[in-house]
């Protein structure tokens, strides 16, 4: 086998993490899925240092112009961090991060953020996991917002579904058009069928599964 595109070798990670896993799942939506994808499932030092060497690649390959790595509480924060370290390491691009408090902090330096204080027309990237509505980005911007006339020049996440949301457009295409932030997926489920057709990844048997889902509801 030729050498794997960081692409492909991020799709044999989840699988190899049990992230990505092939049955019948059905979703909060209702849809049954023929695919699933479990981010809590990543746990260890390695497999946390890996996957932000994955975003620090998406971010390089994207040319995204970025000062700050915002990690949006909870799940958003280790994401960020472990990003913000890889972009160094493996990149020698030093760049600051900061997430948000659940709840506004009124004692000690006080405040809603952790991590770098933010200034008008930084450069900020939001790091997420998978996007499902949106949820994340909606919340978020008017907190960034809020604290600095920040310039968001993108949103990062591991998996984009490429699936209708409540119209016809996809979560991504939602918030490209509601808030104008491009959202640079790792890798797509158009990526994830061509692995398993390349064989990079087992699940031939769900492959038709995977196509008539992509039929039904993708975009």
């Amino acid at each position: 086998m030729s050498e794997l595109t960081y692409k492909e070798s991020f799709i044999k990670f989840m699988v190899d993490c049990g992230v990505l896993t092939f049955g019948e799942f059905t979703l909060k939506s209702g849809r049954i899925a023929p695919y699933f994808i479990n981010c809590g499932n990543y746990k260890t030092g390695a497999q946390l240092a890996r996957l932000g060497e994955y975003y620090a690649e998406c971010i390089h390959a994207n040319q995204i112009p970025v000062e700050t790595l915002f990690g949006p509480a909870y799940k958003g924060i280790p994401l960020a961090v472990s990003a913000v370290v890889a972009l160094s390491n493996k990149f020698g691009i030093d760049v600051s991060y900061c997430f948000d408090r659940k709840e506004a902090k009124d004692h000690g330096e006080g405040g809603m953020f952790v991590g770098k204080k933010l200034t008008d027309n930084e450069k900020v990237v939001i790091i997420d996991d998978v996007m499902t509505s949106g949820k994340a980005l909606r919340e978020s911007m008017p907190k960034l917002k809020s604290v600095a006339n920040v310039d968001v020049t993108g949103m990062v996440i591991t998996v984009d579904r490429m699936e209708k949301g409540t119209g016809e457009l996809s979560a991504v295409q939602e918030v490209k058009q509601e808030f104008g932030v491009t959202v640079y997926p790792i890798v797509t489920m158009l990526d994830i069928i061509h692995a398993i057709q390349k064989e990079i990844i087992s699940g031939k048997e769900y492959l038709d599964n995977m196509l008539a889902y992509r039929e039904k509801y993708g975009v």
